[in-house]
């Protein structure tokens, strides 16, 4: 007997209605557009937009419209020609107070917004983007283990009281302790043995020489890239970059590509980012006296604040050496507003960091605390004609405060601007780069080089769809229109749950949509083909088509099992077009499924079941 379940017809129907709507928003061009973003104080207001308009009408580039939303104004224009002439021109009309980017803007009506539907996402190779290229600063990855060594022998030396004149790094990588005279040198030897058990150390009268072996070395600069990788990808995760390639190039470099952004400027800015905050006592002291002397209390170290004085200059303070807490122990950031409406970071420490400041606090109430604010600015400079790039480091006291009462953990950070909290906040979150990195190479992905590839991608499914709607219509006739209908609802099915769920459509993604067509035309063959053959034993039609559906359906869902198993292994063990091709192909096999094995014999139950005196089927 011919039947089927009315609540599979329900399910058929809601599943073509919800794939749809959310497949909707596809077919909605977005527009090329020029982004405007002010920085160094520049504003979008009605004096831009009239430097925009004249600096059009000189291009001869007509706008299709002019968004602006707080800082940034979007030029929408009607073709990918006009988008470049109109960068151009403005890009010399408004200068370096302003980032010209090119960008693609969304269509879709507000409607379909306000249900959630968007266009799927698009990788580098089908929108554009940006692409870096970026070294690690091993060296400096280095230096900072080594200070770190420095402060921790500091230490291990004043706990156990044991008098020191100085632990200073050398230039050659070293550590040189140098004892006070009634010192217990065997002693002090021995408590650094414990205390840093893979460094070596010679005692040398009453100086201890600490140095690191090759293996600690090598191990430092392996661990720098491996950690600044896992923080870009915490950075990119931070500003939404869907599908981003980030990969490891030899030994101190690393590729990273972001799909869809075509701002390089606010790109490398979060990226290459290397501000931090650090926690440290203020010394007691004459800081203006130790300034013009030189002479500066020992573990003492002259900063400035970033307030000026009476008369202009930056308000000098010595802090010590020694850090409380830095934004490597940060495990949450998040920009708030402090008790008197300020811009505020509020903070929370991990265990280590927690009760190191847990301990100062206890024992320096009332006494004041410094926040160093730390930023890497790098700098590009013209020698003998070429670029020598390097780095600035920018040090700055951003508040000074007593300490109120004890904290550990948790607590906020004051005496930021608001876009300086919202950046801080976010970089505390992702981590901090083990070392610093530096731009080498840079490229921009046209969209125009990515909407050839969307158009070459659309026409080689379209291709595929139409031969096999050729043959299944010449071959199989109803039972092939009723396939190649199913066909159609597996591609809507595709294009609304990555939708949906936000995955990336890449170049491969189209080659798996393909491969996935091809695997729904199998399963739908093994159908009409056991159908035929049960014809063919004397069967009656009605009983045939049951039959063929039944018998089919384990074969099926045993091929298309192992084609999901190897999809989600694609995907486990792949990156970036590897996973393209695996997310199309396993969404493209489940509603191949769907479609062969529940869509079309709904249809066909649809077709042939009220039918009394059927003698013969068009299959």
């Amino acid at each position: 007997m011919l039947e089927f379940p009315r609540w599979k017809y329900v399910l058929i129907l809601a599943v073509v209605l919800v794939s749809a709507l959310f497949a909707l928003p596809n077919i909605y061009p977005q527009d090329p557009s020029v982004q405007i973003t002010a920085q160094r104080g520049a504003a979008v207001d009605a004096r831009l937009r009239q430097t925009v308009d004249e600096g059009l009408q000189e291009a001869g580039v007509s706008p299709k419209a002019i968004d602006v939303d707080g800082d940034t104004m979007l030029v929408r224009l009607f073709d990918l020609e006009a988008q470049t002439r109109a960068a151009d021109a403005l890009r010399s009309q408004l200068g370096e107070d302003y980032v010209v980017a090119l960008n693609l803007a969304s269509t879709v009506p507000d409607w379909l917004t306000a249900v959630g539907a968007k266009p799927m996402l698009l990788g580098l190779d089908l929108q554009g983007g940006v692409h870096f290229l970026l070294q690690v600063d091993q060296r400096a990855a280095l230096d900072k283990r080594i200070e770190a060594y420095a402060e921790e022998a500091r230490a291990t030396l004043r706990e156990n009281r044991i008098r020191y004149q100085s632990v200073e790094r050398r230039a050659d990588g070293s550590i040189l302790a140098v004892l006070a005279p009634d010192a217990d040198a065997e002693r002090a030897l021995s408590l650094l043995a414990a205390a840093q058990p893979m460094l070596n150390r010679d005692l040398a009268g009453n100086d201890i020489v600490i140095r690191l072996p090759q293996a600690e070395i090598d191990q430092i600069s392996a661990d720098a890239i491996e950690q600044n990788i896992t923080t870009l990808r915490n950075r990119i995760d931070e500003i939404g970059v869907a599908e981003p390639v980030i990969q490891r190039q030899g030994d101190d470099r690393v590729i990273v590509q972001l799909p869809g952004v075509q701002d390089t400027a606010e790109a490398k800015r979060m990226i290459g980012a290397t501000a931090t905050l650090e926690y440290r006592a203020v010394i007691e002291g004459d800081a203006y006296a130790a300034q013009e002397s030189g002479v500066v209390p020992a573990g003492g170290k002259i900063y400035h604040h970033r307030r000026t004085g009476p008369d202009g200059k930056p308000i000098p303070y010595i802090l010590s050496r020694r850090i409380i807490a830095s934004g490597e122990e940060m495990v949450a950031a998040q920009s708030t507003y402090d008790q008197d409406g300020l811009p505020a970071v509020s903070v929370t420490l991990n265990a280590a960091g927690g009760k190191r400041m847990f301990d100062f606090t206890s024992a320096n109430v009332d006494k004041p605390m410094a926040v160093v604010y730390i930023e890497r600015i790098p700098q590009v400079r013209t020698v003998d004609g070429e670029e020598v790039r390097s780095f600035r480091v920018q040090e700055e006291i951003i508040s000074v405060a007593n300490i109120n009462g004890v904290f550990g953990r948790q607590f906020q950070t004051t005496g930021l601007e608001k876009q300086e909290a919202d950046d801080l906040a976010r970089l505390l979150r992702s981590g901090s780069l083990a070392a610093p990195m530096d731009f080498i190479g840079e490229g921009i992905v046209g969209p125009s080089l990515g909407k050839e590839n969307v158009d070459r991608g659309v026409t080689a499914v379209l291709y595929a769809f139409l031969f096999t709607l050729v043959f299944f219509m010449a071959y199989y006739r109803m039972f092939g229109l009723v396939t190649c209908a199913a066909l159609l609802l597996n591609l809507l099915i595709v294009a609304a749950v990555m939708s949906i769920f936000g995955a990336t459509m890449t170049l491969p993604g189209f080659a798996g949509l393909a491969l996935s067509i091809g695997l729904s035309v199998d399963a739908n063959v093994l159908i009409n083909e056991r159908i035929r053959e049960e014809l063919r034993n004397g069967m009656p039609p009605k009983t045939a088509i049951a039959t063929g559906y039944d018998k089919a359906s384990s074969s099926i869902v045993d091929a298309n099992i192992t084609g999901v198993l190897a999809g989600v292994a694609l995907y486990a063990f792949g990156t970036g077009p590897l996973r393209g091709f695996a997310i199309t192909l396993v969404v493209g096999i489940l509603a191949s499924m769907f479609t062969a094995l529940t869509v079309t014999r709904g249809i066909v139950t649809l077709i042939y079941a009220r039918r009394k005196k059927l003698k013969s089927l068009a299959v």
